[in-house]
């Protein structure tokens, strides 16, 4: 269903509470408002993870189709639900991924013009390094580094990883130190390129 102009502007201005209301008493248009005010955030989530736009686009859609079919408690706040779902979901066809036949990497460049090709292949270079990384670290430094690297508030991310809010900083400081050193052996052993079709373990 479409998003009139008017039902967003009006929506831009009601809380996720006030839609989510609406959408338990069967308001598509609702639905429609908090799937344009949220995806981004869940997509930047499942991509960190899955490190792939087709794999991202199927677990932010599953969980949004969570959000539809199911939405959460009057007293859970939206975004962190959000994104505790899309972690799930994302692990969940990791899971099943692993399950299946090796198979190649789908790492596939866009076509990019002749002249653009090396810096093409050198950001893809750094994804990987960045996800190898990400792999080696504890699930809870990982989903840490992935929730605040997606724009979530220390209380969201609290939230979403049934953290004590105050702790929050001091673990996500120890995860970002954590990443740092894994980043750099990396680096110097070349582990990215060892780890072709390696998946974060969250």
């Amino acid at each position: 269903m479409a998003v009139r102009a008017g039902d967003r502007h009006m929506a831009d201005h009601e809380s996720d509470q006030t839609l989510l209301e609406r959408l338990r008493q069967g308001d598509e248009s609702a639905f429609n408002n908090l799937f344009v005010r949220h995806y981004a955030v869940v997509y930047r989530v499942v991509y960190g993870l899955t490190g792939t736009r087709e794999a991202a686009e199927d677990a932010a859609q599953e969980t949004f189709l969570a959000l539809y079919r199911r939405p959460p408690a009057p007293d859970q706040p939206l975004r962190p639900w959000l994104c505790r779902v899309a972690l799930n979901t994302a692990r969940n066809a990791l899971r099943a991924e692993r399950r299946d036949a090796l198979r190649v990497e789908r790492a596939a460049l866009d076509v990019v013009a002749a002249g653009e090709l090396a810096e093409a292949v050198e950001r893809a270079e750094e994804r990987d390094r960045v996800r190898a990384a990400l792999a080696t670290l504890p699930q809870r430094q990982a989903r840490l580094l992935l929730l605040r690297h997606a724009g979530l508030s220390y209380a969201e991310v609290a939230a979403a990883l049934d953290l004590a809010p105050g702790s929050v900083g001091t673990l996500l400081a120890r995860a970002e130190r954590a990443f740092a050193e894994a980043y750099a052996r990396c680096i110097s052993t070349g582990a990215a390129d060892r780890s072709v079709g390696k998946q974060v373990q969250l």
